[in-house]
């Protein structure tokens, strides 16, 4: 998951001399064997009991290499969150005029996949594109209201300069303001204005040197250490600490306030229709829910996000009952602050959610997709995420688009080690979405894994074709 599990605590450097892991690899967990330091310019940072990786930065490690207990610590906080079936102040965008009213309170039970296709009150299934358009905003207020915290919409100001590769901009909403800078580097070749894609912290996989890359620093909007890290952040220095949105939602609001200062600087040389966006593991996890919730984004690129991003929830609780060590609801809140305070009510049972992670690309469709997966990854939930993206695709199909969006599932590879086998897949969207290469063959749909997956368990609905 990109792994968002990542409580950030970092492993004790050993006293004696061994061979250091490089950026992205592995450098701990139970079993490990290899490496447990990193490379210069690199932290091994502990995702959960069964990973450690090198991730980019040089922060020294923390004095204690405790595990923190598993309950979050008190939030401090001048007023209670809003309970589960209220949906918090922050304002998604407004319904369309012909959607019906979403229920203020939910009840809802069931084990199998959420229908899709199913508006939350029932009655007649969505069958044409503009009645999609209401179960869209539909899932995004859901996803906001049970899972992931509001994400607010333009604030009153933004504004943007650039100068020597880096873009500066300055956030303000009636009161406070923040500012904050994205490094952007131009691609060796090509005309500007220039297709880009932003990464979260860095790139992971092979960009093409026409592509720009522009690296951004999620954890300066929502800092991810650990359970304690709620509410720390310039998000919430903008919005206040007891803002409903989880880090998820924060850095997706920050990808979009990246493109709104795209739009109003010319001098950056990007072209904002020609955007992507990705990250590995816990960036993953940010990089699914960026591209769900911003619509200018046209191609996005997940990572090996697991659980909290291309895995289901009732999926990962199916492999764990199977034995499987994966990471679950219940146990990812323990870990880290990527969901809101709201998601807690849910967690022991998931049967609960009116939503689940194969409706993500559901608030993508028709815009590009590409979730690569690592077969060997069975604690990220190999299973859930191949078998939760391929139920997720039904919407794209259903669309009349399903080659808008691809599954790809390669093991044998360090986790975010981006394997040779998948360079083509990944050059065909890149042509596809950013260059303007649509005869590029992008129907994939893959995974060298074997699964047994009751698919009439989880699945009790049939795919439409939307007029």
């Amino acid at each position: 998951m990109a792994f968002h599990f990542a409580s950030l605590l970092l492993l004790a450097l050993p006293v004696f001399t061994r061979a250091q892991s490089p950026v992205w690899g592995q450098c701990g967990g139970l079993g490990w064997t290899g490496p447990t330091t990193c490379v210069s310019g690199s932290v091994c940072t502990r995702s959960n009991d069964w990973y450690s990786q090198c991730l980019p930065g040089n922060q020294p490690p923390p004095p204690s290499t405790t595990i923190p207990p598993p309950a979050d610590p008190p939030i401090t906080t001048t007023s209670t969150p809003p309970p589960p079936t209220s949906l918090p102040t922050g304002a998604p965008p407004p319904p369309i005029p012909f959607c019906a009213t979403i229920p203020g309170n939910i009840t809802y039970s069931n084990t199998r996949l959420p229908d899709p296709f199913l508006p939350i009150g029932g009655g007649t299934r969505v069958s044409t594109k503009g009645q999609w358009e209401c179960r869209r905003r539909e899932i995004s207020e859901l996803f906001q209201r049970y899972e992931l915290g509001v994400v607010p919409p333009k604030p009153s100001s933004v504004t943007a300069s650039f100068s020597g590769g880096t873009l500066s901009i300055t956030v303000a909403n009636g009161g406070p303001s923040i500012s904050f800078s994205v490094s952007i580097t131009a691609p060796s070749t090509g005309t500007a204005p220039f297709p880009a894609i932003i990464a979260y912290g860095a790139p992971s996989i092979p960009v093409p040197n026409s592509v720009a890359v522009i690296r951004f620093n999620n954890d300066d909007i929502a800092v991810q250490q650990n359970t304690g890290s709620r509410g720390s952040g310039k998000f919430y220095t903008l919005y206040g600490n007891n803002h409903s949105a989880g880090a998820l939602a924060a850095w997706a609001w920050g990808v979009s306030r990246i493109v709104d200062a795209l739009e109003i600087t010319p001098s950056a040389r990007i072209d904002t229709t020609r955007l992507a966006v990705t990250g590995c593991s816990r960036n993953g996890k940010g990089a699914i829910v960026a591209g769900a919730f911003e619509p200018r984004i046209a191609l996005t690129i997940p990572q090996e996000s697991g659980s909290g991003g291309s895995a289901c929830w009732r999926l990962s609780d199916y492999q764990k009952s199977q034995g499987q060590n994966v990471q679950t609801a219940s146990q990812i809140i323990t870990e880290n602050v990527w969901f809101s305070k709201n998601f807690d009510t849910f967690t022991s049972q998931v049967s609960r959610l009116s939503v689940d992670h194969h409706l993500l690309p559901g608030l993508i469709v028709p815009r590009g997709l590409l979730v690569i997966e690592n077969t060997s990854q069975e604690w990220l939930g190999a299973l859930s995420s191949y078998q939760c993206q391929r139920v997720g695709r039904r919407i794209y199909e259903a669309y009349g688009v399903p080659n808008n969006m691809g599954v790809s599932q390669v093991g044998n590879h360090n986790h975010c080690a981006f394997p040779s086998s998948q360079q083509a897949e990944l050059t065909a969207f890149f042509n596809k979405f950013l260059l303007g290469q649509g005869s590029t063959n992008t129907s994939i749909v893959r995974t060298d894994g074997s699964f047994n997956f009751p698919e009439t368990q989880f699945i009790d609905w049939t795919t439409p074709t939307l007029a």
